[in-house]
C-alpha cells in the first residue's frame, strides 16, 4: 500500500542526511514500529510518510501513486490519520465532538453518524458522562484513547503514530498497543508507530530500526 523508493532526507547538506536511499514497503493489515535513539531521524521519517514534509530526495507512494501528484492536502486529508503524543485533541470540545468534527472534516463514511462515534468512544472506554466532556477534564490516557477512536472514525488506510504511548503508565500502554493491533488487524489498516518503547516495537508485526542513516528490519 505504501512504498518508499530511494528515500533521502537532509537538513542543510547530503553529506549530514538522516538518512538516504530507503526502500521500504508498508502492507494493509500490519502493523509496523520504527525504532531508534532520539534525534535518528524517526519522527521526521514519520512526518514524510504523512505528508507533512516533503523528501530531499526519493519517492513516496500510496496505492501506487506518488503522494505528491495525489497533493499533500489531499492525502493527508483522506488517507492517512495521525495519532500524535500531545494528541491533538480541540481543547474546547468534548471526545464526542471531536470525533463527529473529525468525520466531517475528512468526509468519513460515518460521518453525522453520532451513534457511531459514541459506540468508538464506549469500545474504548469512556463513559457517556466522560465523552460529552470538555476533553481537558479526562486524563492523559482517556485523551489518548479519544485520539484512537478519531482515527477509528475515519476512513484514511495508514494510520501513523508519534510516541502515542509516550505520555501514559504501564497498562495504559498495554491498552493502547492492543487498540492499535485492533485497528491493524480487525479495520485492515496500515500502522506505523513510531516509538522507543521495547515493549511497543515487540507488539507489532513487524520492526525497523533507524540507526546510523540506515533502517534494519529486525522482525
Amino acid at each position: 500500500m505504501l512504498t518508499i523508493k530511494n528515500l533521502g532526507y537532509w537538513y542543510d547538506r547530503q553529506e549530514n542526511s538522516l538518512f538516504e536511499n530507503v526502500n521500504l514497503e508498508f502492507e494493509q493489515g500490519q502493523s509496523y514500529a520504527i525504532v531508534g535513539q532520539s534525534g535518528s531521524g524517526k519522527t521526521t521519517f514519520l512526518s514524510l510518510i504523512a505528508g507533512l514534509d516533503k523528501p530531499r530526495a526519493g519517492e513516496i507512494s500510496f496505492n501506487g501513486k506518488g503522494i505528491n501528484s495525489i497533493g499533500l492536502t489531499k492525502y493527508r486529508q483522506y488517507n492517512v490519520s495521525i495519532v500524535f503524543q500531545s494528541y491533538n485533541l480541540l481543547t474546547y470540545m468534548s471526545p464526542l465532538n471531536n470525533l463527529l468534527t473529525a468525520m466531517a472534516v475528512t468526509q468519513s463514511s460515518h460521518k453525522g453518524d453520532k451513534k457511531y462515534a459514541q459506540e468508538m468512544l464506549r469500545k474504548l472506554g469512556l463513559t457517556d458522562e466522560q465523552m460529552t466532556k470538555n476533553v481537558q477534564r479526562l486524563s492523559g490516557g482517556q485523551q489518548q484513547r479519544v485520539a484512537i477512536a478519531r482515527t477509528m472514525c475515519c476512513d484514511a488506510k495508514l494510520v501513523v503514530a508519534d510516541e502515542p504511548t509516550g505520555n501514559l503508565d504501564e497498562e495504559n500502554t498495554q491498552d493502547v498497543i492492543q487498540l492499535f493491533q485492533k485497528i491493524a488487524h480487525e479495520q485492515n489498516r496500515c500502522v506505523i508507530i513510531v516509538t522507543h518503547e521495547p515493549d511497543v516495537a515487540a507488539a507489532c508485526d513487524h520492526s525497523y530500526r533507524l540507526a546510523h542513516h540506515v533502517f534494519t528490519a529486525e522482525k
